[in-house]
């Protein structure tokens, strides 16, 4: 069985991390993509495991208390976190577990899981390119754009945080590097493998 390993995308929103991995699925094996977990009400259209996690306020304590989760915070009234319930069980089962977390919930991973972790800063070829696709996309007003252009540039100091990083210029393109990432993310040995491995080899 193939084994679990943790792939981190981060990148500023427009980036195309989304896109990329929809147009890499067939290709990457089996993969958990990570959704986050909330007590606020579904929205007309969501579905409970497909866009959230969705549970109670008690169980989302309880949780808490118990170290289940990644990171959590509480946004007008509800809160919302990444638990690592469904996270565990992935890996358990071999599969890749993609995240799409911002620089700071990279740093998270890292200090919980930077064994069996392997990161990818996506982005465009500059900010002016970021900048068009916003605009293009037509779904967020102007104080939306402004604001993801600001925090883009927060973000990409951080780039050298990550172990590889992906320029989506062309779609074909990043989509073949990101497969790339994504066999190598699986081929990290963690320091348990390579104990288990050194005295198998010495016998």
């Amino acid at each position: 069985m193939q084994k679990g390993a943790i792939l981190v995308l981060s990148g500023p929103s427009g980036a195309g991390k989304s896109t990329m991995i929809n147009a890499a699925s067939e290709e990457i094996g089996e993969y958990y993509f990570s959704i986050s977990t909330t007590t606020r009400e579904p929205r007309v259209g969501e579905i409970d495991g497909v866009d959230y996690f969705f549970v109670s306020k008690e169980n989302f304590e309880e949780d808490i208390k118990a170290g289940n989760f990644l990171e959590y915070a509480q946004v007008h009234g509800n809160y919302y976190g990444t638990s690592l319930k469904p996270v565990r069980i992935a890996l358990e089962e071999g599969k890749l577990v993609i995240f799409d977390i911002d620089v700071q919930g990279h740093r998270l991973v890292r200090a919980k899981m930077n064994d069996i972790t392997t990161s990818a800063f996506i982005t465009p070829p500059t900010l002016k390119a970021l900048e068009e696709r916003l605009r293009a996309r037509c779904t967020d007003d102007e104080s939306v754009i402004i604001g993801r252009i600001e925090n883009a540039k927060h973000e990409i100091e951080a780039v050298g945080e990550y172990d590889f990083m992906i320029i989506n210029d062309t779609v074909e393109k990043a989509v073949k590097e990101f497969v790339i990432v994504a066999k190598a993310a699986r081929l990290k040995q963690s320091r348990e493998d390579e104990a288990k491995f050194i005295a198998q080899w010495l016998g």
